[in-house]
């Protein structure tokens, strides 16, 4: 079967691949908030639970990392207790006084060890994290792609493409980034707090008590600057929207803007948005860093506080000096995992909206499976019968009704009417990517209900006007048409469909790659690759789109031999666009509103005098154009 679908891309979503904060990550940003937290992160943690153990020694290292960091400033302390004591002594006079640098020299061989133990755990523990998150990630996307190919036509015509790939894609990166590198840093960050209040408090609790005080004004001033900062980010989110838009827009249809002379306009409306966005920008941006120096303005008065009182302490001999030094380490360390914690907090809070995106696409409704005794029709001959067939994209709205068709092998079957009639839904019922509401479609006098989809599609083969060519050779372009083609079925197809010549004085010839686009060769020539890859595919069935208003005459020529080739003692489908092209049909089909008003060869339907013959006069009189529409 050849199928032709129009490629897609799409700009990066919103979710996920864009950057995740200022100066402080996304502190003071509005972070997307999953619909079901908890039922969403319950269904991420079964992904991990295979890993449990793993996760478990991610844990046992990031603390014993920790535990060892921590510990430093306060053996370190005990050096600077020693050169203190040494110091004093000596400024006494006492005979004999020396500063003990072996006590001080081992304290550095411990404090050297305790780093580098510390180091070591922090890269196992690294280097287990990233196997569990890039495993985790992997079968979350082989179960989306595995879903993706059970889902119907329903689903991808109901969503655009760029909110499917951003699913797939961006979604599911930001939860790798998350377990990668915010999981551990969140342990570490919460060990890193409680560890260092421990500390504190054996050091001394007068001490940790005047620091803790100054607290509550941090988180004060934290809560008032975010709450603030919120409002312009996702005023700036919006804007910068606008401006994406608008540039996007603008440069797609440059050359229409210069057809009418409207650059200023267009620079106008730029500067305009530009502008906008500047004024809630640097709003978002002075709000979000003015925390930093507001933080630190507190923290040094805790500094200053702490260091009075701890100077007294040391003077009346309560704690000594080395204590006092590893106390302010500890405060100058403590606001770093609180602020760490909050912006991965947020962080986790949009990595389970984006899974909870992800677990959406998940959950979707299947096709429906095909039946056990699911039949195969070794031998399709083309006959496609339609009795009273019944369908509707939606349950209050009829689209077509008791529809009734019968043809016999390898006649040409001819499909007109005005946009919506029902001529690319019917395509789609024969194919069973819609399944009908009512009614029975046979195929060889099955029903195709009870023949397995896989084997139901590859009786059709489709060229539609919206070609499809992947990245890759042109000879792997035609050999997608039948697996395990050889190379002289490749070039006999290519030249059934005279595509061989232009094909041969490509500087690679078969070799030659096409781009994601395939840009590289003209409209025409795709098409003739997409017929070259039907007639390679060799279905009992043809579904053809006319795919010949967009390219010169003598390429038309081209299109239209080829055509014939394929569809020589085929069932075929036309889709017709042009009524000139359709005169040899053997049953011309005319449709509208989901019904056939109108059936018999161009001739017949000529001498009735309804809507085809209209149809046909106005598109050799210059008729209404709006009657022309097929």
């Amino acid at each position: 079967m050849s199928t032709e679908r129009k490629t897609q891309t799409s700009p990066m979503g919103a979710h996920g691949g864009g950057p995740r904060g200022g100066p402080l990550g996304p502190m003071g940003r509005p972070a997307e908030k999953a619909k079901d937290f908890k039922g969403s992160f319950k269904r991420l943690l079964g992904y991990l639970k295979p890993r449990r153990f793993r996760l478990l020694v991610v844990l046992l290292f990031a603390v014993l990392s920790t535990v060892f960091s921590i510990a430093s400033p306060k053996i370190m302390g005990k050096a600077t207790t020693k050169l203190f004591e040494g110091l004093m002594m000596k400024l006494k006079h006492v005979p004999e006084a020396t500063v003990d640098f072996n006590y001080i020299l081992n304290i550095l061989f411990i404090l050297a060890g305790l780093y580098i133990i510390s180091a070591i755990f922090m890269y196992i523990q690294q280097y287990i994290m990233a196997g569990v998150a890039q495993q985790t990630v992997y079968d979350m996307r082989r179960d989306v792609n595995l879903k993706l190919s059970r889902l119907p036509l329903k689903f991808f015509d109901s969503r655009t493409h760029g909110d499917i790939l951003s699913r797939v894609s961006n979604d599911i990166d930001n939860i790798a980034t998350t377990l990668q590198q915010s999981l551990t840093q969140l342990i570490t960050a919460v060990v890193t707090l409680l560890g260092i209040l421990i500390m504190m408090l054996t050091i001394s609790p007068w001490l940790t008590l005047i620091f803790l005080a100054v607290l509550p004004l941090s988180a004060l001033v934290t809560k008032a600057v975010a709450s603030r900062s919120q409002k312009f980010f996702a005023g700036q989110q919006k804007v910068l929207g606008e401006l994406n838009g608008h540039v996007e827009e603008m440069y797609t249809g440059h050359q229409i803007i210069k057809a009418f002379g409207r650059e200023e306009e267009s620079i106008a409306r730029f500067k305009q948005i530009n502008e906008e966005l500047y004024e809630v920008g640097w709003k978002a941006q002075f709000m979000s860093g003015i925390i930093v120096p507001l933080l630190s303005l507190i923290n040094n008065i805790g500094y200053v506080l702490v260091t009075v009182v701890g100077g007294i302490f040391v003077i009346n001999r309560t704690i000594t000096i080395g204590d006092v030094q590893a106390f302010i380490q500890y405060s100058r360390q403590f606001t770093q995992p609180i602020v760490q914690t909050a912006n991965i907090v947020n962080i986790i809070q949009s990595t389970i909206a984006s899974a909870e995106r992800v677990f959406e696409i998940l959950d979707e409704t299947e096709e429906v499976a095909d039946s056990d005794d699911a039949q195969l029709i070794a031998f399709p001959r083309g006959n496609v019968n339609l009795q009273n067939v019944k369908f509707r994209y939606q349950e209050n709205v009829p689209l077509i009704e008791d529809l009734s068709i019968e043809v016999k092998a390898g006649q040409t079957v001819a499909v007109v009417g005005p946009t919506g009639a029902g001529k690319t839904t019917l395509v789609n019922l024969l194919m069973r990517f819609y399944e009908i509401d009512g009614g029975k479609i046979t195929v060889d006098g099955v029903d195709i209900r009870d023949i397995k989809r896989t084997a139901l599609r590859s009786i059709f083969g489709m060229v539609l006007q919206d070609t499809w060519l992947f990245n890759g050779s042109i000879r792997d372009n035609i050999a997608y048409g039948r697996e395990g083609a050889s190379e002289a079925e490749i070039i006999r197809a290519a030249k059934t469909a005279h595509a061989d010549h232009f094909i041969r004085t490509l500087p690679e010839g078969y070799n030659t790659i096409l781009n994601e686009e395939a840009s590289n060769i003209s409209q025409g020539q795709k098409q003739l690759l997409t017929i070259a890859r039907a007639i390679l595919a060799d279905p009992a069935i043809l579904i053809l789109d006319e795919a010949t208003s967009s390219v010169d005459s003598r390429t038309e020529v081209y299109i239209q031999k080829a055509m014939i080739a394929l569809m020589k003692k085929r069932t075929s489908f036309v889709i017709a666009h042009r009524l000139s092209t359709i005169r040899d049909a053997d049953l011309i089909l005319v449709m509208d509103n989901g019904s056939v008003i109108e059936k018999g060869t161009h001739n017949e339907l000529l001498a009735q005098g309804g809507f085809y013959a209209d149809l046909y006069k106005s598109q050799f009189s210059g008729g209404n154009i709006d009657e022309q529409a097929v």
